[in-house]
C-alpha cells in the first residue's frame, strides 16, 4: 500500500484485516509478525489497546487517501490508545527490523525503538 507522509510517498506491505483477525489484531504474535491494515466502516476516532500484544508498534491513522494523519508508539499491555483526529483507516507496524526503513521515515531514528537486525549464531556440536 501507499501512504503518504509530509512530500513523501512510502510502499508498505501489510495484510487487510478480516471480520476475525479485525478483533485479534497483533495479539499473541512475535514481534516479526506483519503489518495490519484495519479499513473502518465510518470516520471516527477508533480506540486501540495493545493487551496481550507482547512488542511495541507504530500505530498509523489514515484518511481515506492514505495520508497520514496520526503516529503514536504503542507499548505492550496499554489499556487504551486513541487518535486525536477523525481516521479512516490503521496500519499497525510492529517495531521490528524489517520494518526499521519505514518507521525511520515516519518517527526518525529514536534509540529507544530498540529495533535491531537478529543475528543467530550458530550452535556448537
Amino acid at each position: 500500500m501507499k501512504m503518504r507522509f509530509r512530500d513523501k510517498v512510502l510502499l508498505v506491505n501489510v495484510i487487510k484485516t478480516g471480520f476475525l483477525s479485525k478483533y485479534i489484531g497483533l495479539m499473541f504474535k512475535s514481534k516479526q509478525t506483519d503489518n495490519l491494515l484495519f479499513e473502518f466502516d465510518k470516520q471516527g476516532k477508533t480506540a486501540i489497546h495493545s493487551f496481550f500484544v507482547f512488542f511495541k508498534f507504530l500505530a498509523v491513522w489514515l484518511d481515506e487517501k492514505n495520508n497520514v494523519l496520526e503516529l503514536k508508539i504503542v507499548k505492550p499491555f496499554t489499556l487504551f490508545v486513541k487518535p486525536m483526529i477523525r481516521a479512516d483507516k490503521l496500519v499497525e507496524i510492529p517495531l521490528n527490523y524489517r520494518n526499521k526503513r519505514i518507521i525511520n521515515l515516519l518517527v526518525g531514528k529514536k534509540k529507544d525503538l530498540n529495533i535491531h537486525e537478529h543475528k543467530f549464531r550458530e550452535s556448537k556440536r
